[in-house]
């Protein structure tokens, strides 16, 4: 389990997250919510030590997350950054073996579990192929495999951190990507996803937090969160929320 206690993280003289209590539960998926400069990024990063906080404590379990040796962490805490650069020419299944550094479960375990995170992510058939030669999206497909295979197969004590998974996906492949994220809190991990569309954060998220100006504007449900009020609060967005006819969740049209 993952916790942020009052943390607030500053760059320069300015602080972009402040006052954030935080807690990720096993089997749930998190939604982070906000518009461009909300903190969404940061937040992540400080969640998984990248960034420093000016105040603040994050805990993995119950030891503070600085206090992690490197391989221990990493194999609790897989983290998929907004942007992953790579410009080596490795075949799909080689980026997506970097996943298993951290473990000593050998070559034939280590090919199983990466065939599985590929068939997982929506994207065995890049197999063999040069990771330069793919397109954005399926470049990002490959990285999702990557930390899912760092995680395999999923199980409670561990943690997900997805910045924007979606975010260079056609509409098919955003809905496979959060699907496999959905079956792996279902596993027991938990899950924290960085997401812009507010009707996938309804469809596939159990809580969403809601950010604004680096601070939380609203943390509960969907049904909670996604109301006209505080969307039209951040986002300056005038919509209409009802609901999905078939599945029940908020369904937010723009006027």
């Amino acid at each position: 389990m993952l916790r942020a206690e009052n943390l607030a993280v500053q760059r320069g003289s300015r602080t972009v997250l402040a006052d954030i209590d935080l807690e990720l539960r096993p089997g749930e998926v998190l939604g982070v919510l906000g518009p461009n400069g909300a903190g969404k990024s940061t937040l992540l990063g400080a969640l998984c030590g990248e960034l420093p906080p000016s105040r603040g404590q994050v805990w993995l379990a119950q030891r503070r997350l600085g206090d992690w040796p490197g391989a221990e962490r990493a194999r609790r805490l897989a983290v998929l950054p907004q942007a992953s650069t790579l410009n080596f020419a490795f075949r799909v299944e080689e980026v997506v073996a970097m996943g298993r550094l951290p473990h000593a479960s050998g070559q034939l375990r280590d090919a199983q579990v990466v065939d599985e995170a590929l068939q997982a992510a929506d994207a065995a058939h890049l197999a063999g192929r040069s990771y330069l030669a793919l397109s954005g999206g399926e470049r990002q497909r490959v990285h999702l495999a990557r930390v899912l295979a760092q995680l395999w197969p999923g199980g409670e004590g561990q943690t997900l951190l997805l910045d924007e998974p979606t975010s260079m996906l056609d509409p098919l492949h955003q809905h496979t990507t959060l699907q496999a994220t959905r079956a792996f809190a279902e596993r027991g991990a938990a899950v924290l996803v960085i997401l812009h569309d507010l009707n996938l954060a309804a469809r596939y998220c159990d809580r969403l937090l809601l950010l604004d100006r680096g601070r939380s504007h609203a943390l509960g449900s969907p049904e909670q969160v996604l109301r006209a009020e505080p969307l039209q609060a951040v986002f300056g967005l005038e919509v209409l929320v009802q609901r999905h006819p078939e599945r029940g969740h908020p369904l937010i049209v723009a006027r």
